[in-house]
This record gives C-alpha cells, structure tokens and sequence, in this order.
C-alpha cells in the first residue's frame, strides 16, 4: 500500500451508503439483494458501492451456485486505518509487536548464513517479520521493480523466491500492481 492507497481507502470511506454497506458486512456475509434491501436502494446502487470498496480491497467474495456473498476483509480494515496514524512517524504504532535491536541481531545471526543466504523461512511471525524487513532494506523506495527484477533478487536469499514474494506483499513491505512491485513506506512495514 503506498502512499495514494491510503488516500483511496479515505476516499472510499468518504460515502455514506459505503459506511453503512461495512456496517452491515461486519454482521457477516451478504448477497447484493439483501444489502439492496436493508439500506432501500436498487441493486446497481449497491453493485456501484462494492466496487468501490473491492478496489481497495476491503471487500471479499465468496461464490455460491448463482449468488455471490460479500464479506469484509477485517484486516484489510484495521490496517489501512490505522496506517495513517504511522506515516510521518517512523513507527508501526499498535500495529504490530516490537522488537529490540538485540533480538532482531539474534534473529538474523540464527536465520541467515554470513553470506547472507536464508537458511530457512521462519515459522514464528515476529521472526519472519525480521527477516522480511531485513531483506526489503535492500530494495530502493520509489522504484518500481518488474515481477522478474523482484525474483532475481530475492533468489540471492533463497531458492524460493515465490513465497518470499508473496510473503513480502501480504506482510505490506512491498505493493504489486499488474506485476509491478514497489517498496511501500518503512512507515507502513508491519515490523521494522
């Protein structure tokens, strides 16, 4: 999530019919029908507002037989909402644990072979997030990386690239767009 995705999260909030659509979702899952008909509006109404709120990805669907039921991605949520209370600040604030200087040393000594390979990806998500954050610093903020530029340098970590790319956006260190990474804020890592 980059800076401008914290403006469309706002901004997507910026509509009474979308509040009251979280409202509603916060209760559990909806078909568009039943949104339609607790809030009184017509189902393109409704159908225009949840693209609104997938675009920034705090809408979930789930298909079943011929009805889609949307629900809300909590946690999608919590964190864009409370990544505007960090930028600026250089901390996580409560978003995630933290971590002494000394246990992140630790933590690197005993994942990380002296040439820098990663002996093994950590189970344990605070040890993860240490060794996803060391391994971001690496990467330039403000450049965008192409998909096969991102996987040869995480190759220099480890053989799989995938899931340390993977782990990588969903832990927020990184954004992708039509597979365009780009490093997001330190403001915004969940631990660094």
């Amino acid at each position: 999530m980059q800076l401008n995705k914290i403006v469309e999260f706002h901004k997507a909030l910026g509509d009474l019919t979308r509040i009251r659509i979280i409202a509603l979702l916060q209760q559990g899952p909806l078909h568009g029908q039943a949104i339609a008909g607790k809030l009184g509006l017509k189902p393109p109404t409704i159908t225009h507002h949840i693209a609104k709120l997938r675009e920034v990805g705090l809408i979930k669907e789930r298909r079943d037989k011929n009805t889609i039921y949307f629900s809300l991605n909590t946690k999608i949520l919590e964190t864009s909402a409370k990544a505007i209370l960090t930028v600026g600040t250089g901390g996580v604030s409560n978003m995630e644990m933290s971590v002494t200087e000394e246990e992140r040393a630790a933590i690197i000594n005993n994942f990380f072979t002296k040439g820098g390979k990663l002996k093994n990806y950590p189970a344990q998500r605070k040890k993860k997030l240490v060794v996803l954050a060391h391994m971001a610093k690496g990467l330039e903020f403000g450049k965008v990386y192409p998909e096969k530029e991102i996987n040869e340098y995480l190759k220099q970590f480890h053989e799989d690239y995938a899931t340390l790319r993977r782990e990588l956006i969903m832990c927020q260190y990184m954004y992708r767009e039509n597979n365009q990474y780009e490093l997001n804020p330190v403001e915004l890592w969940w631990l660094h």
